[in-house]
């Protein structure tokens, strides 16, 4: 039996701070960084939208700012919020990017992280399309692990040992990504 080839490395271009090679649906919700505030934490995510539901173009146009209320129940609260994170991974293994890695992404909220309040300030957020209690798909792990790799060669103040889930950094507000993410495969694979 032949393997696949692996695939090749994920790499950021510095100035832009994009992914080259993946796809691009730039959102209007993000800012600048504090000047000399570098990204220090990985914050992963869990979305679907609406929820349960996968593919569609529902993700991009809430991060692009253009989701229709009247096209889902679930919509209504969502519409018209500036929300937006830097990268989301598809159940497919599609990597998405949404702002530039250098920028302020909208995707914690109110947040901490070590006595530290405001995350998106100094974090990535990376979303998964999936739910609390439904196992990620192996293609997602290949290329977080892909995607954490190229962030750590791009930002040395990034670690392997600075990686949350959105739970951690607002615990009692939010789940996700929930008990179905393998935080021990996602570790050993690191």
């Amino acid at each position: 039996m032949q393997r696949s080839p692996a695939p090749a490395a994920l790499r950021v271009d510095l100035a832009t701070g994009l992914l080259a090679g993946v796809r691009q649906v730039l959102s209007p919700n993000y800012d600048a960084r504090t000047s000399g505030v570098a990204p220090e934490l990985i914050v992963i995510h869990g979305i679907s939208l609406p929820p349960g539901e996968f593919g569609g173009p529902w993700i991009d146009r809430m991060f692009a700012g253009s989701l229709p209320a009247e096209a889902h129940p679930f919509f209504r609260d969502l519409a018209g919020r500036a929300l937006s994170a830097h990268v989301l991974i598809r159940r497919t293994g599609e990597l998405v990017q949404y702002v530039p890695l250098h920028a302020r992404a909208w995707h914690a909220g109110v947040s901490q992280f070590q006595g530290r309040a405001g995350c998106n300030d100094f974090s990535i957020g990376i979303e998964l399309e999936g739910t609390d209690e439904l196992a990620y798909e192996d293609r997602q792990y290949i290329e977080l692990t892909r995607l954490i790799g190229a962030l750590i060669a791009a930002y040395p103040s990034l670690s392997t040992a600075r990686i949350v889930g959105h739970c951690d950094i607002a615990p009692g507000r939010k789940t996700d990504p929930g008990p179905a993410f393998d935080w021990a495969r996602l570790k050993a694979s690191l």
